[in-house]
């Protein structure tokens, strides 16, 4: 390790995006002359354990100041009850999303409900003048992207797509490395993530294990992965060819399966049950409510719905010639990914952990070799705040200091959703079809060597 080891942290962060100088000039409830500033009016659409627990609890109290939650909607209405109750917000709750956009007229929109409904919620939202922000995945098909691009074109009206992953502060010293030269022109990339039978079954727990309902983890989880690449890259990807089998889940895959696990007679022998009922939070938000719409929280990891694939890897490449390899498996002992990036002066890693049954290190790691000698390496220490602390950043800038400069590039549009979830679609095709599938064949968008 050498003197370039850093400890990075949000302060650092807000400084070098001069939100920290905006913050010192202008009270955020109050203008410079004539008293306060109105606040904004959001509503949410999908309050489950998304949406509470990453835009409604945390952004109101946050930023209670500068907006005011006007509409929560959710098809389940106990569960939209109670995300009053936990968000501690005084708002009108709707089942009837254009109810609710009609009564409440919100400035901003958020959209976090099942992934295969976004398009829609984002279409009505940009037709009544919304600015609309959604959860990733932007789409889970070609033509729902194709129709979200039209409606923004023929509104004139945006989407900001969350990605958080952006705001990390190890993504983002990639991205400052490989702009700085540090591995010269690059030339190939691999990215492998891996999901532990924790965070990687509860997928296949919950509906994300449909695909008419996710797109696959190819399109739910995978679109961050792509977008960190395409963001790494500067690049848009221009085709694809892909692998995939569901071979660990599902009712093939195990002798032992039911509906959900609270009722399972094979809950004495099976490694995947969980009690739902000592989660107090997904009792009060999931289980109580069953009854409106008959979603099981604690669904059985093998049971026979499931469509999705629990491995995948992914060969594609970008307009810009640069070919990567990437791969996704759900069921490993520990999680976190790993990069590298190969240039024309060296190669750069990266070794993310999430989980280790070792520990986890209470770092990042980043490290450049020269081709010819020479190496440095990065500590990256985690910022506060949720997902490593890339959470308050992403939000600061949507909702606090819109207008502050983007040196690092991090903000997202539906172009940026659009290409990462592209990319997945592809895949999705690929292994269906066992052809390489080409991007621009599939909407409008035409890859971009390096991104506008």
């Amino acid at each position: 390790m050498n003197k370039n080891m850093q400890n990075l942290n949000r302060r650092k962060f807000l400084q070098s995006t001069g939100t920290l100088a905006a913050a010192s000039i202008l009270s955020p409830s109050f203008q410079s002359f004539g008293g306060p500033i109105a606040k904004k009016k959001l509503a949410m659409v999908g309050t489950g354990g998304r949406g509470i627990g990453m835009w409604g609890t945390p952004v109101q109290e946050a930023y209670g100041d500068i907006i005011q939650f006007v509409g929560l909607c959710d098809i389940n209405p106990g569960r939209v009850a109670y995300a009053k109750k936990v968000m501690k917000v005084d708002c009108p709750v709707f089942t009837d999303f254009d109810k609710m956009l009609r009564e409440t007229k919100p400035d901003m929109l958020i959209v976090t409900t099942t992934d295969a409904t976004h398009a829609q919620y984002i279409i009505k939202g940009l037709e009544k003048g919304i600015t609309v922000i959604t959860e990733k995945p932007f789409v889970i098909d070609e033509k729902q992207c194709e129709e979200v691009l039209a409606a923004e074109k023929r509104t004139g009206n945006k989407v900001i797509v969350t990605f958080n992953a952006r705001y990390g502060s190890t993504v983002q010293k990639i991205w400052e490395l490989l702009r700085s030269g540090a591995v010269g022109t690059i030339k190939s990339a691999d990215l492998n993530w891996y999901l532990d039978t924790d965070h990687g079954a509860s997928y296949f727990r919950r509906w994300h294990g449909i695909r008419d309902k996710s797109g696959t983890l190819l399109v739910h989880k995978a679109t961050h992965h792509f977008d960190m690449m395409n963001y790494w890259m500067d690049s848009e990807p221009q085709e694809v060819f892909a692998y995939g089998a569901l071979d660990f889940y599902g009712k093939a895959n195990s002798p032992i399966s039911h509906t959900h696990c609270r009722t399972c007679p094979h809950q004495n022998e099976c490694n995947f049950y969980w009690d739902i009922t000592k989660d107090n939070n997904s009792m009060r938000l999931y289980v109580d409510h069953e009854n409106h719409d008959g979603y099981l929280r604690d669904g059985c990891v093998f049971r026979k719905e499931i469509d999705i694939y629990d491995k995948m890897t992914v060969q594609f490449k970008y307009a810009n010639n640069v070919p990567v390899s990437y791969s996704l498996n759900t069921f490993l002992p520990y999680e976190g990914y790993r990069v590298a990036i190969n240039g024309s002066k060296g190669r750069l890693e990266a070794w993310v952990q999430s989980s280790m049954p070792t520990g986890k290190a209470p770092y990042d790691e980043i490290t450049v070799m020269n081709l010819f000698g020479g190496v440095q390496s990065y500590k990256i220490f985690p910022m506060e705040g949720g997902h490593g602390g890339s959470d308050p950043r992403l939000k600061d800038k949507i909702f606090r200091f819109p207008d502050a400069r983007d040196d690092y590039k991090q903000s997202a549009g539906s172009r940026d959703g659009a290409m990462s979830a592209l990319i997945g679609i592809a895949a999705r095709k690929s292994i269906e079809s066992g052809q390489i599938i080409k991007i621009g064949d599939l909407t409008s968008l035409k890859p971009q060597a390096q991104k506008a």
